[in-house]
């Protein structure tokens, strides 16, 4: 029995209007103070000089001719969609991609994107868009969010190649729990109570400690750099066009802190976001993301086939990428993530697999939006049974809200891993989510 998916996906004219909406958006808003925010946009595409660690380019692949996401086609074994000269057959995995839709669609959420990405290859296993209400449309690639505290991935690369930190770099600090004010960023004795090492900031999302080190470490045409290797300001090579993620970096030094804290001036596309976790669990190397196999003509002669994925350059250096690996799992281990991941008697709920991850938390003051994130990749050790994965959900909320995008991403990945058969993951109760939400 064949099932119809409607997964709308940006045209080329929505994209430019959204980077032109952007642009006016930052325009309109650049003087103004920062909203308030949880945590932690927009648009100043600026260049700086060529990126480090980069070796010989591999051929640029395009997106796939007449591709249309906008209606996927499900069976039990295949997802496929339409493409010039026929059907597109897709990497994406039925049962996970199942699995996102109906999380998505069991918690009642606004709007909301989950992307799952074979580290490995690039292949996407899930690509996932909702909308409550209004039209849907392809949030995946879509680089409107706020980048909010996933941006301190890009920051703590900075800290770690540029100013030579490491995990264990200790910093006390006070405030900046919802703005980052002047008097945050001086170093008081008396009012800087709390002291946290680089990893413990980053578990726990300390606005202070990284706009604190980024003022006094970092110069912003480092951090804007980091932040191009990164692929802001770009747009990522996929299989359908991708919104170019934002990225303003100010000069002003309060300004300075706030972004490289996570406070606006930055966007972000689910897609940009698995990949920014792709590239640390590779070490180093991005992988292009994939979401077609192959082109399949009516006569059932393969018209295209997707070339294999191979790296084109190094985005950080190796050790960078494993201190920011060390970093990541503090989120999960005892920073944001802990609750999300652990059951209300401490057990995980993927025992015996180490997860690395961000969240990222940013609200709107004007129009209410709720923005929540989270990127990560697991198992953090490449197991040579388990195919590791990249996972990114992003979760747009209203003034009263469910779920945030950690929880979503980590039901997604007990899917994943109790698909792969790993032993004390269960698959989450989707039915019994629907119910809850019914009361």
């Amino acid at each position: 029995m064949r099932r119809t998916l409607l997964l709308a996906t940006a045209s080329a004219s929505l994209l430019l209007g959204g980077v032109l909406a952007l642009r006016h958006h930052v325009q309109a808003q650049g003087n103004q103070p920062a909203p308030v925010a949880s945590e932690d946009g927009i648009v100043s595409i600026s260049h700086s000089e060529p990126v480090p660690h980069t070796t010989e380019p591999a051929e640029d692949v395009g997106p796939v001719a007449g591709l249309d996401l906008l209606h996927l086609t499900l069976t039990e074994g295949a997802i496929t969609a339409p493409a010039d000269g026929g059907t597109a057959r897709l990497t994406l995995d039925p049962a996970l991609q199942r699995e996102a839709l109906g999380l998505m669609e069991a918690h009642h959420l606004p709007e909301a994107a989950v992307v799952l990405m074979d580290v490995a290859t690039g292949k996407l296993l899930a690509y996932a868009s909702h909308v409550d209400h209004g039209t849907l449309h392809d949030l995946c690639v879509e680089a409107t969010a706020p980048s909010a505290s996933v941006f301190k991935i890009v920051t703590g690369a900075a800290l770690v190649e540029d100013a030579h930190l490491s995990p264990d770099t200790k910093q006390c600090y006070s405030g900046g729990e919802q703005r980052i004010n002047t008097v945050d960023l001086v170093e008081d004795p008396q009012r800087d109570r709390w002291c946290t090492t680089l990893a413990g900031a980053m578990g726990r999302s300390l606005n202070t400690v990284f706009a604190r080190l980024a003022k006094e470490r970092l110069t912003p045409t480092q951090l804007e750099a980091m932040a191009q290797r990164f692929g802001y300001a770009d747009p990522i090579a996929f299989d359908v066009p991708v919104q170019a993620g934002a990225l303003r970096v100010p000069s002003e030094p309060l300004e300075f802190a706030r972004t490289a804290a996570g406070f606006w001036n930055t966007t972000l596309s689910p897609l940009q976001a698995a990949e920014i976790s792709a590239i640390v669990a590779r070490e180093g190397e991005p992988v292009r993301p994939s979401i077609v196999e192959q082109v399949v003509a009516p006569s059932g002669a393969i018209v295209w086939t997707a070339p294999d994925a191979r790296a084109s350059r190094h985005v950080i250096a190796k050790d960078t990428a494993a201190q920011l690996q060390t970093m990541m799992e503090h989120t999960v281990s005892e920073g944001t993530c802990f609750k999300a991941f652990h059951d209300p008697k401490g057990s995980a709920f993927l025992p015996g697999i180490q997860v690395a991850g961000k969240t990222g938390t940013l609200t709107e003051a004007e129009t209410q939006r709720y923005y929540t994130w989270f990127t990560g990749f697991a198992p953090t050790h490449p197991d040579p049974g388990v195919r590791q994965v990249a996972v990114a959900v992003l979760v747009v909320n209203g003034p009263s809200w469910q779920v945030k995008a950690n929880v979503v991403a980590r039901d997604v990945l007990r899917a994943y891993f109790a698909e792969q058969g790993l032993q004390g993951v269960t698959r989450p109760g989707i039915h019994e989510i629907a119910r809850r939400h019914k009361k």
